[in-house]
């Protein structure tokens, strides 16, 4: 065997040995890169932490705030797409009475959070506060639990009838109806409740952009009305040139009365 034979053998041989102490090289950095990224959790969890202790008194505040302005809780739910979709009639005539919602994130932010709603006397239920709270049990699985609702008597919304619901719904009267006060009672998927992420995530964090939302049956008030004008006027325009042609055809006849006249004096 010749030395140019002999080198063709080993080069397969030092390919893959330098392969292998690249991989290793690789797996090495990784480790690197996963003790930053988890040490960088950490840190943001203390960024975390120490900001949600300094929003405390600015929630306080704003809550405080909201209590002077009627109906504002009701309103900004009205008028979020995800919460309105969940909203019959007598649910929004019960959320008439809730004053207060408050979101407290737990102190490790991680392990979960509570939802709780503060609501006036009413006809519906006994309970001053209903409150939702999410967290991970010991096994790290999330769950989720609640207050039990002492619904009056015949006030149950989650019991309704279907009747009371709207014309579209009334096919399905043997369906049990949904209600907003049933996610109270639903435990099925705490991990993925998104009622409870949209509230924590997004009406929470700044509600007054969903009170100030324009009414949308207002907006189509007006734009109905503004149609109703544009017709208006374009009726108003044909009747004016109507009325023009028509007057066009009586000055047409007059001249050739005249025309006629003229022609009767010159035979006569």
């Amino acid at each position: 065997m010749g030395c140019r034979d002999l080198l063709s053998g080993l080069k397969p041989i030092l390919l893959e040995k330098e392969q292998q102490e690249a991989i290793e090289h690789i797996d090495e950095v990784q480790n690197e890169i996963d003790r930053l990224n988890e040490q960088a959790s950490e840190e943001i969890l203390k960024v975390e932490q120490k900001y949600n202790k300094l929003r405390q008194p600015f929630f306080q505040k704003r809550s405080e705030l909201i209590a002077k302005i009627p109906n504002f809780w009701v309103t900004t739910f009205v008028n979020h797409p995800q919460v309105s979709a969940l909203l019959g009639e007598e649910d929004e005539e019960a959320l008439h009475y809730l004053t207060r919602v408050e979101v407290t994130e737990f102190e490790d932010i991680k392990s979960g959070y509570r939802i709780d709603f503060y609501f006036d006397e009413n006809p519906y239920f006994e309970n001053k506060v209903l409150s939702k709270e999410f967290h991970l049990n010991e096994s790290g699985d999330p769950s989720s639990k609640s207050t039990e609702i002492k619904w009056k008597s015949g006030k149950d919304l989650t019991k309704r009838s279907s009747q009371t619901q709207n014309k579209a719904s009334r096919k399905r009267q043997h369906e049990e109806p949904e209600s907003f006060f049933t996610w109270f009672t639903d435990h099925s998927d705490a991990g993925a409740d998104e009622l409870g992420e949209v509230i924590k995530d997004d009406i929470w964090p700044n509600p007054l952009q969903y009170y100030l939302v324009p009414d949308m049956d207002d907006e189509e008030g007006e734009g109905e009305e503004d149609d109703d004008d544009d017709e208006e006027e374009e009726g108003l325009e044909d009747i004016d040139e109507e009325g023009d042609e028509d007057e066009g055809e009586e000055d047409e006849d007059d001249d050739e009365g005249e025309e006629g006249e003229e022609d009767e004096g010159e035979d006569d």
